[in-house]
């Protein structure tokens, strides 16, 4: 049979003659279809167990002729091999599809999916950029159950190629996360992040500088100077984060209506909390009286820490800096006046139990934490209100002041 009847001139300027699809045969079953609107398609004719076929080769011009005799031969092949060229593609297409199915991307986004409903907002960024700056941009592509231990590694080590030690034991354990997803699901058999125990760079972790309870007077009386250098807000948020001791992240954030200054109760809703439970902290008398500091000048903001626009809270960094420069660089944190008020709050005799509740240290498990948040709350309440009377008494005297366990 003859074959290469067409030339790359007679492709381009052919059309339909006014039919509504004409058909220009190259041989061997490769025909240019034009259609009468002047779209033109390869399409490939063949006879398998004595029927008549036809297959899509592609679009004309981006299927060039040459390309289109280049699938055609490919094709035959296949027919001298007794095989069905449309079996064999929907075969391919439908392993592509699994493929894809089950690549570390789509299990990894999967798994995202399906935890982040447990986690907080910044927790959830933090994981999903780690995948997709990390992880995916290497291996997403692949198949969960293809990629080998040397692979995963080598994707890691990137990370500590410049230097991010920390980062890198991190993102390997989110990939072994995903890995036990795979297996629980029935897309891979191993979690290839066990066999890279002791593989990467050890990294000794940092606990968040805080100082010592000795030398919480002087930062107290540094930050009741602030207003002499820096704002007024600044200095009343470092004062309620030194009296009730949440999370920096969960105080820029607070909205005045989770405050019930009657009860003297703030109640910080369970999506702002790290362990995803509602949250209740006794407000002292002096944290009350920073509020109606801070309600004064909020300016109607919904947020008690409203930022330049007041429809935003202040940034993360706004008491860190001011840390900073009251001198406390590397010595002092946000975080770091949870741990000053443990150490000294367990020291003075307080229940160990009682101070956890209050840290909101657990409850992981949904059920019983919601039954919990109250739990403890006179403790906490009297707890609450000697520490911050020993706050203050620091603060006016240069001598420490003991804190004496409340009773009753």
């Amino acid at each position: 049979m003859a074959t290469n009847l067409l030339s790359a001139a007679e492709c381009k300027n052919a059309n339909s003659k006014g039919a509504s699809i004409r058909k220009l045969p190259d041989g061997d079953g490769l025909y240019l279809w034009i259609y009468l609107d002047g779209r033109k398609y390869w399409r490939l004719r063949y006879w398998q167990a004595g029927k008549e076929k036809s297959l899509s080769l592609g679009v004309y011009p981006k299927v060039t002729l040459s390309d289109a005799r280049n699938k055609r031969d490919e094709l035959r092949k296949q027919l001298q091999a007794d095989l069905d060229p449309s079996a064999e593609r929907k075969a391919t297409n439908l392993r592509k599809k699994l493929a894809a199915e089950n690549s570390f991307e789509a299990v990894g986004r999967e798994w995202y999916g399906k935890q982040l409903h447990t986690w907080v907002p910044h927790h959830a960024s933090d994981v999903k950029r780690r995948l997709e700056n990390n992880i995916f941009p290497s291996i997403g592509k692949r198949s969960i159950d293809e990629i080998q231990a040397p692979e995963l590694l080598r994707t890691v080590q990137k990370i500590e190629a410049r230097g991010a030690y920390d980062l890198a034991h991190r993102v390997l354990q989110v990939c072994g996360q995903v890995f036990r997803y795979g297996i629980a699901t029935g897309r891979c058999t191993r979690n290839l992040s066990t066999d890279l125990r002791g593989a990467l760079t050890p990294h000794k972790k940092q606990h968040q500088a805080a100082v010592r309870p000795e030398e919480l007077p002087e930062l107290l009386c540094a930050i009741a100077r602030y207003d002499e250098t820096g704002d007024k807000q600044t200095r009343l948020a470092l004062q309620l984060l030194a009296l009730t001791f949440v999370r920096t992240n969960e105080l820029i954030a607070a909205e005045w209506v989770e405050f019930d200054l009657n009860n003297a109760l703030w109640i910080i809703p369970a999506g702002r909390m790290k362990m995803k439970a509602e949250h209740v902290v006794p407000l002292s008398r002096q944290a009350i009286l920073i509020l109606t500091e801070l309600n004064e000048i909020s300016n109607s903001s919904r947020f008690v820490f409203p930022g330049r626009n007041r429809d935003k809270p202040i940034s993360n960094n706004t008491m860190l800096f001011a840390l900073y420069r009251l001198g406390y660089k590397g010595k002092m944190t946000g975080h770091g006046f949870r741990a000053v008020a443990s150490t000294i709050l367990n020291e003075t005799g307080f229940n160990p139990d009682v101070i956890e509740r209050q840290l909101a240290h657990c409850e992981r498990n949904e059920i019983r934490g919601a039954y919990n948040r109250a739990e403890y709350l006179p403790e906490r309440k009297r707890m609450m209100q000697a520490w911050a009377d020993h706050l203050e008494k620091v603060i006016r005297s240069s001598d420490v002041i003991e804190l004496h366990r409340a009773t009753g």
